[in-house]
C-alpha cells in the first residue's frame, strides 16, 4: 500500500525522523542556562523604564544609531533604543547566560528580534567599535576600568551615556537627575595630535 505516494518504509523513517527532531527540540528547550563565562562584576538591577527613556534622549538615539548596552540585563535599553527611538540596531553584552535569555525573548515579544541582539560575552573582551552610542549601568570602579577602552577604541564622536556612576575626571558634558538618579553623556573626543 502507498500513502500519498511513498511506501511504508519511507513514511515509517519520515515520521521517526520527525519524532527525533521533536523530540531533541524540547531538550534543548529545556536545557537550563549555562554558567556565566566568569562571575559578574556587579549584581543585576534593572533600570527603571523612566531613567532609560532619558539616557537615550540625552544621547540623541535615532534612525542611524548602532546602540551597545554594556552589562545588558533583560534588554530594556537596546530594545528601547530601536523600539521607542529609531535606532538602526542595538546589541546588548551580558556575562550571565541566564539574562540573555530573558533579552532575547523579550525582544522578541517587543517584536524587535530582527534589529537587536544579545551576546553573552565579557564586556571588557567585547568589540564594540561599531557603535555610535554605549550605555551602562555599572560601578564607579568598572566605569574607570573601562574608560580606556571607550576612548581607544569607539570612534570620535560616539556618545556614551551611564546610569548612576561617572568615570572619575572625566568631567560629563551632561548630567541630570531622573527620579533620584543621575545620567551622564559623554562624546569620544577626537584623539590629541
Amino acid at each position: 500500500m502507498r500513502i500519498s505516494g511513498l511506501d511504508p518504509h519511507s513514511l515509517t523513517r519520515i515520521v521517526v525522523a520527525v519524532a527525533l527532531l521533536s523530540h531533541g527540540a524540547q531538550t534543548h528547550a529545556q536545557q537550563p542556562a549555562k554558567p556565566p563565562v566568569r562571575q559578574p562584576d556587579v549584581i543585576y538591577v534593572p533600570t527603571p523604564p523612566e531613567v532609560v527613556a532619558s539616557m537615550l534622549k540625552v544621547a540623541k538615539v535615532g534612525p542611524g544609531d548602532i546602540v551597545y548596552d554594556l552589562g545588558s540585563g533583560d534588554g530594556r535599553i537596546v530594545i528601547a533604543a530601536v523600539k521607542d527611538f529609531g535606532a538602526a540596531r542595538g546589541t546588548g553584552i551580558d556575562i550571565d547566560p541566564t539574562r540573555i535569555q530573558e533579552a532575547t525573548t523579550n525582544a522578541k515579544t517587543a517584536g524587535v528580534a530582527d534589529r537587536v541582539r544579545f551576546l553573552n560575552q565579557d564586556l571588557f573582551e567585547t568589540d564594540f567599535r561599531e557603535a555610535t552610542v554605549v550605555t551602562l549601568y555599572l560601578l564607579p570602579s568598572l566605569n574607570l576600568k573601562l574608560r580606556p577602552k571607550l576612548l581607544a577604541e569607539l570612534k570620535p564622536g560616539t556618545r556614551i551615556v551611564s546610569h548612576s556612576f561617572d568615570m572619575g575626571d572625566w568631567k560629563p558634558e551632561q548630567s541630570l537627575e531622573v527620579q533620584g538618579r543621575n545620567v551622564y553623556f559623554w562624546t569620544v573626543p577626537q584623539p590629541k595630535p
